[in-house]
């Protein structure tokens, strides 16, 4: 029997970037929110000297246990899906702070073309460009309208760049706040190259401090130390920006939050048109509890949104047959497999230290920034190179065709370690009527329901994007001084494994059209007002960019329409 507790005016479910930030928003303006966290909680002491390659990078420390919950996965509805029993191409985090903690801090805006990618397709190229069964859509928001609130992001996280006067991204209001990361010698190589090639390379913007930086909540912190341990891990130095350092702690001066973690939240209890609350679990007791609230947020990773949803009955589910519903449509991925490698015989880099953000990238060849009359693609990439600290277990550069075992491996491992450069790229996925999440019918979790299920797979839209892009990073590492360079031009079918990109998108996509999408451009439900549905779950494709600029830009617009409905009740739009 549920534990009925007290109702409260707002709960949030999930405590990462996006929960962070519209708790402290709404406490700010002296709301009282209760903040359901499924994961244990976290500190920047947790992170004192735990430089350990295998205990976090290997073995996951800081991820979701797949043991207990995991997701489903098949290339197309003619499979059985299975569960995904190990990690391989995505990472889930777990606890306070979620992905936010584990993140490099790469930091980009989405181009003012993401937003009306459909409208802007068709205007330039006519709607035949559109291929069959590609799903993309307007996001009911335009760049401009969006652009104030990526300045509260990287006014509060201290967001570190050039100033951008490069002409293939959107235009900024207000610069960075702090100046751009170190820039190596191998950056140097880079971007010298590209600009001899006509392109506009610029030092990658940050979310790792380039200086020590008070933002306007008056968080002060350190800057960062070019250590290499970003990716997976969190940062002992707070120089990462994460939510834990950040936001949270804003929200908890205030005295209005209420964070609980250890609590799984697996219902939304409503009546078909209002949320009445949410039912969770306390993971270390089992003892269950309902939480009655006037407005649920929903803020965790893109998985549990929808299939926090799918599980409530809450939203009409996505078919794909019959191309209806919207809860689970317009699953997108990241489409990456472009790269050069250039090998130095004569020449070594210090590979190993570095920073999740350190680097240089252009988008001459990103969204809608080059001709695509003649192609068999839309979109593009972002092309970069990073250096973000090779850690020895993970890191083992060698020629192709190089044995993976035995003493040539090692020799040939031992002599690249610090004589190869990669020029990578981060291509788009655009969503396809077939691409779609939904509960798997046999899979269950620990506490007895539903998995997710995920039916993906990479169509001829991007095997010709990778081949395309994959050109021009060999031109630009051509030009890096090298003694030869290797291409890697093609992918062939999507798999679970390896590790490929944790920038999951879709599945409660945003929009104007409540047949299609399932918020508004305030990420309220169409189909229930006082449900806030927030995250990459709301892009109705990925760009060639990381996600995180844009899943905060959109939740401190949530919040801001938040407080308008808290004032006034009612649809936003």
């Amino acid at each position: 029997m549920a534990t009925k507790l007290p109702k409260v005016p707002i709960v949030i479910v999930g405590m990462g970037w996006v929960g962070g930030i519209i708790a402290a928003e709404l406490t700010k303006a002296g709301h009282s929110v209760v903040g359901l966290e499924r994961g244990k909680s976290r500190n920047t002491q947790d992170y004192f000297h735990v430089h350990d390659e295998l205990r976090y990078a290997s073995r996951y420390e800081l991820m979701q246990d797949l043991s207990k919950e995991t997701v489903t996965f098949r290339n197309s509805d003619k499979q059985r899906a299975l569960p995904m029993r190990s990690y391989g191409s995505f990472l889930l985090g777990d606890g306070l702070g979620g992905a936010g903690v584990h993140w490099n801090g790469q930091y980009y805006r989405f181009l003012p073309y993401d937003f009306e990618i459909r409208s802007k397709t068709i205007e330039r190229y006519g709607a035949k460009k559109i291929p069959e069964g590609m799903a993309i859509r307007d996001w009911g928001i335009t760049y401009d309208q969006l652009e104030p609130y990526y300045v509260k992001f990287e006014q509060m996280a201290g967001i570190g760049g050039e100033p951008t006067t490069q002409p293939n991204v959107g235009k900024m209001s207000k610069p960075f706040p702090v100046g751009p990361m170190k820039k190596t010698p191998a950056m140097k190589l880079f971007e010298d190259s590209a600009k001899k090639l006509g392109y506009h390379p610029y030092v990658i913007p940050s979310a790792n401090l380039t200086e020590l930086y008070k933002n306007p909540d008056g968080i002060e912190r350190a800057a960062c130390q070019y250590c290499g341990y970003c990716e997976r891990f969190g940062c002992e130095y707070g120089a990462k920006s994460d939510p834990v350092v950040t936001v949270l702690p804003v929200a908890q001066k205030t005295g209005k939050l209420d964070l609980r973690t250890h609590s799984n939240v697996t219902e939304i209890l409503h009546d078909g048109k209002r949320a009445m609350g949410v039912r969770y679990v306390n993971t270390p007791t089992g003892e269950e509890y309902i939480q009655p609230a006037d407005i649920v947020i929903l803020s965790s990773y893109l998985f549990s949104n929808v299939r926090l949803l799918l599980m409530s009955k809450l939203g009409k589910p996505y078919d794909p047959k019959t191309d209806s519903g919207a809860v689970g449509r317009n699953y997108a991925y990241q489409v990456n497999g472009a790269s050069t490698n250039v090998m130095y015989e004569d020449r070594e880099f210090n590979m190993a230290m570095g920073a999740g953000a350190l680097g240089s990238s252009l988008d001459d060849f990103n969204g809608d920034n080059f001709d695509h009359a003649d192609l068999k693609f839309l979109h593009g990439a972002n092309i970069r190179f990073t250096q973000t600290g090779l850690r020895p277990i993970q890191s083992q550069p060698a020629p192709m065709g190089t044995a993976k075992w035995g003493a040539e491996f090692k020799k040939q491992t031992l002599h690249y370690a610090n004589r190869v450069l990669t020029v990578a790229a981060q291509g788009s996925s655009m969503p396809y009527r077939h691409h779609y999440l939904d509960l798997d019918p046999e899979y269950k979790d620990a506490l007895g329901q539903p998995l997710i299920r995920l039916t993906f797979d990479f169509e001829d839209q991007d095997r010709e994007l990778v081949t395309y892009i994959a050109g021009k990073t060999k031109e630009i590492a051509d030009g890096m001084g090298g003694t030869k360079t290797e291409i890697h031009d093609s992918i062939k079918q999507y798999n679970i494994v390896p590790y490929q990109s944790t920038h999951n998108t879709g599945g409660t996509i945003m929009g104007s059209d409540p047949k299609t999408s399932v918020v508004n451009n305030y990420l309220q439900m169409w189909d229930a007002e006082n449900v806030f549905i927030c995250g990459a779950s709301a892009f109705s494709h990925n760009s060639g960019f990381n996600p995180t600029a844009t899943v905060g830009a959109l939740a401190y617009r949530a919040a801001e329409g938040i407080a308008k409905y808290i004032a006034k009740p009612g649809s936003l739009v």
